[in-house]
């Protein structure tokens, strides 16, 4: 039963895809406004359509929510951790590998949302890019998303956190928001399979700009980490 629900639900999921993205295609013309507003309408279809699978899907600590300019550090065990921003945050840029820009659609949107598409083996070079670029996007006010680890880790791993992300927060001198989530153990990195229970993504207390590298790093992978276990035994 599990699969034949999951199988229903992948299968919806790409067919609400097609038609959101096709169907939006015209607002690729228009301001960029209204890419973010149907990025919040596709999300919200991708969540709400998880009932299929008996997966319900919970946001906690809205009050930490940026409205305004702020770094976005998610834990990312799946690609619903890739989606939930998009549908919580208001005005979400993420840093992105160029590869999903070539996705046809996807990538045109990315785009006019204005995502940060870089090239991950450019080390100094992409870190220049995206310090340049994640300036201009911070004064419009907009949400700079990246998974502090790099790639999704299954939950329970080991953690690997990189240090772009404090390179980031030194360069940029915002805020950061780390973001906890149990999406892996419902939402599995590979395979089709959804399990039921709740997915819980949750905004944790900002972390304020100006901390020593070590502190900061310290700050960001304990509250992620120990949120999520958390999370995870739910």
């Amino acid at each position: 039963m599990i699969a034949l629900r999951s199988f229903a639900y992948v299968a919806l999921f790409y067919l609400w895809t097609a038609i959101v993205a096709v169907g939006a295609t015209p607002i690729l013309l228009g301001p960029r406004s209204w890419t973010f507003a149907m990025f919040h309408f596709w999300g919200r279809g991708v969540t709400a359509m998880l009932r299929i699978c008996g997966i319900r899907v919970e946001v906690r600590g809205r009050e930490f929510i940026p409205t305004g300019a702020a770094l976005v550090a998610p834990k990312h065990q799946c690609m619903l951790d890739v989606f939930a921003q998009f549908t919580w945050l208001p005005r979400t840029a993420f840093v992105m590998k160029q590869e999903l820009a070539w996705i046809p659609w996807f990538g045109w949107y990315a785009k006019k949302a204005g995502c940060i598409v870089i090239d991950r083996g450019g080390q100094a070079k992409t870190m220049r890019q995206v310090i340049r670029e994640g300036t201009d996007r911070f004064a419009r006010g907009q949400q700079v998303v990246i998974f502090p680890e790099g790639t999704r880790k299954a939950p329970g791993a080991p953690p690997d956190y990189k240090p772009g992300i404090a390179a980031l927060y030194r360069e940029l001198n915002v805020p950061v928001c780390p973001v906890a989530t149990n999406a892996g153990v419902h939402w599995p990195a590979h395979g089709f399979i959804r399990k039921p229970g709740t997915i819980v993504f949750e905004y944790l207390e900002p972390i304020p700009p100006g901390l020593k590298r070590a502190e900061f790093m310290r700050l960001l992978e304990e509250r992620i980490e120990a949120k999520s276990t958390e999370l995870m035994s739910l």
